[in-house]
């Protein structure tokens, strides 16, 4: 595979995990258990989104075909979305959304550490920029699981629930394939094999001070990265590209 078509696929898996995650947690404007924590969690939904259209936009200039982030956003099918499977599973209740959340944000904190060191000037500036509200998401989901799952009886025994089904989509973020190893070669992206005992470091942390029991399966799913995605992952591009799709063009 060639250094600008692995680049290109690059740019839009991490485009593509940031979007459909922030859409996710945009489903809970307006739905979260305390008015403090709905708005938290619609800010760090924004964060997602912004984080996605920076990486589009540079997207859009790697291709450089004329395309925008628009294009990216709304005029992809379902298998051209190259996001892990883990951010596309449904919210269910708020156990699942924060174990989701902090599986994703231990990931997440490390690659973006690791990627400020980038032989890609902007590529490292935007991870940069970023860090300082990912720092921010990782505590607050930690917090989270902590206290679900060192609260009640019921909290506990929904947040390890959510543990035991979910566990199995996390391996995805941390394990490599042939675009991750190119891009790690180049030392334009960030080396999964490097990152990924500080992922598993920081997740067993966690799951020790929540009283929780990490699942003792190692099989993994995986597919999302080649746009293979569950059924999941079509109803929210329906909704999220339904005016884009019905009134191609139209601007606000």
């Amino acid at each position: 595979m060639k250094i600008n078509d692995a680049y290109l696929e690059y740019l839009l898996r991490l485009g593509d995990n940031a979007l459909i995650l922030g859409q996710r947690l945009s489903e809970w404007c307006g739905h979260g258990p305390i008015l403090e924590q709905d708005i938290a969690i619609t800010n760090i939904a924004l964060d997602f989104i912004g984080q996605a259209r920076m990486l589009y936009q540079y997207a859009a200039e790697i291709e450089g075909s004329g395309k925008t982030e628009d294009d990216f956003a709304y005029f992809r099918d379902a298998h051209q979305f190259k996001n892990v499977l883990l951010v596309e599973q449904p919210n269910e209740d708020w156990a699942y959304t924060i174990i989701r959340q902090f599986m994703y944000d231990a990931y997440n904190f490390y690659f973006h550490r690791a990627l400020q060191t980038s032989k890609d000037p902007k590529l490292a500036a935007y991870a940069e920029k970023s860090i300082k509200e990912i720092t921010y998401h990782l505590r607050w989901s930690s917090e989270w699981v902590v206290r679900l799952g060192d609260g009640t009886t019921e909290s506990h025994e929904r947040i390890q629930r959510a543990l035991d089904e979910y566990w199995s989509f996390h391996g995805e973020l941390i394990i490599p394939d042939e675009i991750d190893m190119i891009m790690a070669e180049t030392e334009i992206g960030v080396n999964l094999t490097e990152i990924k005992p500080l992922v598993e470091e920081k997740m067993n942390e966690i799951f020790l001070m929540a009283g929780l029991r990490k699942p003792a399966s190692t099989w993994m799913h995986k597919g999302g990265k080649n746009g293979i995605h569950s059924e999941y992952l079509g109803y929210i591009l329906a909704e999220m590209q339904a005016v884009q799709r019905t009134y191609p063009g139209n601007e606000w």
